[in-house]
């Protein structure tokens, strides 16, 4: 357990962060944070791609493509999915699942995540100090 700080900081309005969609905040020391809502929940990601660096969260938020195949494992046609959202950072293409911030490609990667909290009509994320 680390002896590090925390502190909750506001970062949005509730309302200001709609379903399949998000906002990004800039905290006091140049800390960059997307909120994003899916399935109702709020999630929140330091706007750095494990790439190179890239702003993630100012990313498409898209779903993907994906095979439907017969009984004999041979494709029959494909659909595209919106309920697995994926977050594109814009640089390189890197894919992270909205809701985890893994990366789609190789879960060894991830997306720094903070806690996020709604209250009171307000979003706040849980940061060092």
């Amino acid at each position: 357990m680390s002896d590090q700080q925390l502190t909750e900081v506001r970062v949005a309005s509730a309302a200001d962060v709609v379903e399949g969609d998000g906002v990004l905040a800039r905290l006091d020391g140049g800390l960059e944070i997307g909120v994003f809502r899916i399935n109702g929940a709020v999630v929140a990601y330091e706007n750095r791609c494990r790439h190179q660096g890239g702003p993630v969260c100012t990313g498409e938020i898209m779903g993907r493509y994906e095979q439907v195949l017969s009984l004999e494992k041979t494709v029959i046609r494909e659909e595209f999915n919106t309920s697995d959202l994926h977050l594109v950072c814009p640089w390189h293409g890197w894919e992270y699942e909205l809701e985890t911030g893994v990366n789609a490609a190789n879960p060894a990667y991830a997306l720094r995540k903070f806690e996020a909290v709604e209250r009171d009509g307000d979003v706040f994320v849980v940061v060092p100090r």
